[in-house]
């Protein structure tokens, strides 16, 4: 999947496309045919840069609802011959989850769509699953015999399919298929069923990974192999040594983390620093002045990943460098760090925006640290970010930061929280906007009774308004 192009942050579409909620608030002012194509445009081309851990379904489904939308444009997406020829779950799958929540808001329509493309389509494994958890008995018997349709008859075919029923992410229409009241249906799954927990119980049995007696130079090969190979497997290697490596392998470990193989570098360093080693810290710097770029990230992680009172004295002596290890040392400081690191966390912040954008991957452990220090000065800067990020969960992170910093929060950006697309950033909102706003009071009721809302934000919402104005 090519990375989203993201229409700029003033427009409805790159509001919608972020999952803001200005963006349904936009939407709802604006022609209905233009707001139902920008939302058209989200649905059918995902605009999440990760999309397997940002939130829109919810968040278009409820848009769908409240511009009374058609599904003719997901219909023809769904059904277009490039489903056959683009079989990614990434093409499909947001719009096969935004029918799944409108089925559960009670759209017919969307949920006939789900069942003929579970029938039908490339990835009819995800509609299945969204089908598991709002069909009835019946919808989802019906489809028993299109689906088993798919799967040869063959030793491959019936492989193939104790595979999929194996590794199912919503079990419900497989147990119900097994006990179908046709033979033909439910003999193929109870042996498919039978054939994946033995599939799993043989895996278990055979393991690949390091076993008890392997010495510290076979854990140090197994992870160069996982190098040659192209996986990096150092931090599972380095969990080995803390099971095999005793006081006298020390120096072995040392020597590897000076000069050894990548693989072996890697998990020395990793397993030096998780040790809290009095030499890690001074081998990590080495390794980021003479190693690899592997074993660079190799170690600015195991640095990271230290507690010690000496790892967060030796960050304030590192943050000022400008190179990985003095980039971590920010985000080391703004985790661990007190009030007198302030400057420097507000510095690293700054200099990553400037830097790279506001979508570095730093960015994250910095917003953190900007809340958690509770760093007003850094309130333009976290306005800028919220603003600008393509990631809704980045985002959802500087909202929080700006509640700790930005007396302004409360009366802003929270109010627009209450619609945006994730739920911990609506759970935000519910906490600090305003209800002296209007919009905020309806808002907080209707959050309150639609039974699609997370209960995390929905206790939230029960904390600002008593039960007699739940009701919508």
């Amino acid at each position: 999947m090519f990375d989203p192009v993201i229409a700029p942050s003033g427009t409805l579409l790159g509001l919608l496309q972020r999952g803001r909620g200005d963006g349904t608030l936009h939407a709802l002012t604006a022609p209905r045919p233009e707001a139902l194509a920008a939302l058209n445009h989200c649905v059918l081309r995902d605009p999440r840069h990760d999309w397997q851990v940002e939130n829109r379904s919810l968040y278009y489904a409820r848009l769908y609802l409240d511009l009374h939308g058609e599904l003719d444009a997901i219909e023809a997406h769904l059904f277009d011959p490039e489903d056959v020829l683009d079989t990614e779950e990434s093409r499909t799958g947001l719009a096969l989850a935004v029918l799944g929540h409108l089925a559960s808001y009670g759209r017919r329509d969307a949920l006939a769509l789900l069942r003929r493309y579970a029938a039908h389509g490339t990835n009819w494994a995800w509609a299945l699953d969204e089908l598991a958890l709002r069909d009835d008995d019946a919808g989802l018997r019906a489809l028993a015999a299109p689906v088993l349709a798919r799967f040869a008859t063959d030793a491959e075919g019936e492989a193939e399919l104790a595979a999929t029923v194996r590794d199912a992410f919503e079990p419900r229409p497989w147990r119900l298929w097994a006990d179908d009241p046709r033979p033909s249906v439910a003999t193929r799954v109870r042996a498919a069923q039978e054939a994946g927990c033995f599939d799993r119980w043989q895996r278990q049995m055979r393991p690949t990974g390091p076993r008890p007696g392997w010495s510290v130079r076979a854990v140090f090969e197994w992870a160069q192999r996982g190098v040659e190979r192209g996986a990096a497997l150092h931090v599972p290697a380095a969990r080995c040594l803390s099971a095999v490596a005793g006081p006298e392998d020390r120096p072995e470990i040392v020597q590897a983390a000076e000069d050894g193989t990548e693989g072996a570098r890697c998990t020395a360093l990793r397993y030096l620093a998780d040790s809290n080693d009095p030499d890690a810290l001074t081998l990590i710097e080495r390794a980021v002045a003479t190693g690899s770029a592997p074993v660079v990230d190799a170690a600015v992680d195991a640095f990271e990943r230290m507690r010690s009172l000496t790892a967060v004295d030796r960050a304030r002596g590192w943050a000022r460098r400008p190179d990985p290890l003095g980039a971590a040392a920010g985000r080391v400081l703004a985790c661990r760090g007190g009030l007198q690191d302030r400057d420097p966390v507000l510095a690293a912040l700054r200099e990553a925006v400037r830097g790279e954008g506001p979508d570095a991957p730093t960015l994250w452990t910095l917003v953190d640290g900007a809340g958690r220090l509770g760093i007003t000065c850094a309130a333009p800067v976290l306005r800028h970010i919220y603003r600008e990020t393509a990631s809704s969960h980045l985002r959802g992170r500087a909202a929080r930061a700006l509640a700790a910093t930005d007396s302004s929060f409360g009366t802003g950006f929270a109010v627009e929280c209450l619609w945006d697309c994730e739920e911990t950033t609506r759970e935000v909102a519910a906490r600090h906007a305003e209800t002296g706003d209007t919009r905020v009071v309806d808002r907080l009721r209707r959050l309150a009774a639609d039974p699609a809302e997370e209960a995390e934000v929905q206790t939230a919402v029960r904390s600002r308004i008593g039960p007699e104005e739940t009701a919508v």
